[in-house]
């Protein structure tokens, strides 16, 4: 996954709508978790957060793993897990068993998860792929969305549809490499670069995360309490609030980096935190639906212009990985914040206090944007020209440069003799003034024959004419 390549990487963007979709169907499993099962609101948000842990548990374990086991290995086994899992966790309903399948299955996503990141930080484009990979979890969300409310009560709905997401993705893991083309050596003692700008951007995407999935782990409540809506009515919003992430996350693919990281990142940011406010105060049916149709177009604008900063910083994707797991620990620590929060103050203040935490981390996240764009335009530019080959002449090797050296042999020029080629640098250096002396002398020389020469002709031409006027008189003529 090294080599960046220039066409659409569907098997790397099926990984990552596979390893994303739980989180995207958060709202959906904590709410039916909690409806389905003997479990509190809070104990339901901790399933939730237990399963996202798990996800990002899996990309820091494996994150220098992908060149040593190989990219197709891994997603097999990882969407095996997901299979397994979350399939399991869907046919029971001890609570036990549930839990533990989630969390068997969120190591499956993340897994997944992991190899698409490392695969789309090779790519050449890779803000495109994250954004296609946003796109493809988006629709497929949507369209969960819109069935499971029609499909009956009961907890397994979600999880059964993200573990044959999983089943389906399955056959495209063939066209994946086996290994990759880095080195055991180079994985095992290079260092990651650009440490600080990672770290910054890890650090603050966690707590970024952190604050998205409160209030998205809570919406359906606050859609079926606060708003007293329906759950075929919060589905519907829900779906048609990731339709319009669709059309937002084609406009980023379209804009692509003409404004840049630090605009999309640092703005998209702080509009996020106006919405959320609006989310979590909603008492009616159009303030809770322009709240999460805003929030969710914004949304996945910021996090694919993110992904994209990530992906930038190295192009092995080690940093890609690193900061969507520390995002997945802040999406595994959102419900349960959320919950903790809400039943404490309430959903307006809840959405309040992360308004403001989503201002405050927007600053250093614009920082490494701007700090990272700076870079790249500092970045130099290697150039490699090749001169063609000239035809050899005389039984002499091809020339090193496009034009024939000097001296070399042509249809109206003899050829004349090229000084030898010099290894050393310093042995060339006397070499070669040792040959100008030699050639200096040699000048010398032909100077002083070519006078001799002319003084002895200008001493015989008086005799010539005197011997050559005895022989004929007309010479020279009148």
């Amino acid at each position: 996954m090294s080599a960046r390549s220039t066409t659409t990487p569907w098997p790397l963007v099926a990984l990552f709508t596979a390893g994303y979709l739980a989180p995207y169907l958060l709202p959906t499993t904590v709410g039916r978790l909690d409806a389905g099962l003997p479990l509190s609101a809070t104990q339901a948000g901790a399933v939730g957060s237990a399963l996202l842990l798990s996800s990002a548990a899996a990309g820091f374990l494996l994150v220098s793993r992908v060149d040593r086991v190989g990219p197709r290995t891994l997603a097999r086994i990882g969407l095996t897990l997901a299979v397994l899992g979350y399939g399991s966790a869907a046919l029971t309903h001890a609570v036990p068993a549930v839990v533990a399948g989630a969390v068997v299955g969120g190591f499956g996503s993340g897994t997944a998860t992991t190899v698409a990141a490392s695969g789309i930080a090779a790519e050449r484009d890779p803000h495109r792929a994250s954004t296609l990979g946003l796109l493809c979890v988006s629709a497929l969300a949507g369209a969960v969305y819109l069935t499971v409310p029609h499909l009956g009560a009961g907890h397994g709905q979600p999880l059964a549809a993200i573990a044959l997401t999983a089943l389906a993705v399955w056959p495209l893991t063939g066209r994946l490499p086996v290994r990759t083309a880095t080195g055991h050596a180079r994985v095992e003692t290079a260092g990651l670069p650009h440490r600080r700008a990672g770290l910054v951007l890890a650090g603050t995407l966690l707590c970024w995360s952190l604050a998205q999935n409160s209030l998205w782990g809570v919406s359906g409540r606050i859609g079926l309490t606060q708003a007293h809506l329906s759950e075929v009515t919060v589905g519907a919003v829900f779906a048609i609030a990731l339709g319009t992430g669709l059309v937002g996350v084609i406009g980023a693919g379209a804009l692509g980096s003409r404004l840049g990281r630090a605009v999309p990142i640092g703005a998209g940011t702080a509009l996020i935190a106006g919405c959320i406010v609006l989310s979590a105060s909603a008492h009616d049916l159009r303030t809770f639906a322009t709240g999460e149709i805003a929030w969710n177009t914004l949304y996945p604008i910021v996090l694919s212009y993110v992904l994209g900063l990530a992906a930038s910083l190295d192009p092995r994707g080690r940093w890609a990985v690193l900061v969507g797991s520390a995002s997945s620990l802040g999406t595994a620590a959102g419900p349960l914040a959320g919950s903790v929060l809400s039943a404490g103050a309430g959903f307006p203040a809840m959405g309040a206090i992360l308004a403001a935490g989503l201002v405050v981390i927007a600053v250093p996240m614009t920082a490494v944007a701007v700090r990272s764009g700076r870079r790249r335009l500092l970045q130099p530019v290697e150039l490699v020209i090749e001169a063609p080959a000239s035809r050899p002449v005389g039984g002499a090797g091809p020339y090193r440069h496009a034009a024939p050296p000097r001296g070399a042999t042509s249809p109206h020029r003899p050829a004349a003799a090229t000084p030898p080629a010099y290894e050393n640098s310093y042995a060339s250096t006397s070499a070669r003034q040792r040959a100008r002396s030699s050639s200096s002398s040699s000048r010398n020389d032909a100077t002083k024959e070519f006078r001799a020469n002319s003084r002895n002709r200008s001493s015989l031409r008086p005799s010539a004419e005197r011997t050559a006027s005895k022989l004929s008189p007309t010479y020279p003529p009148k």
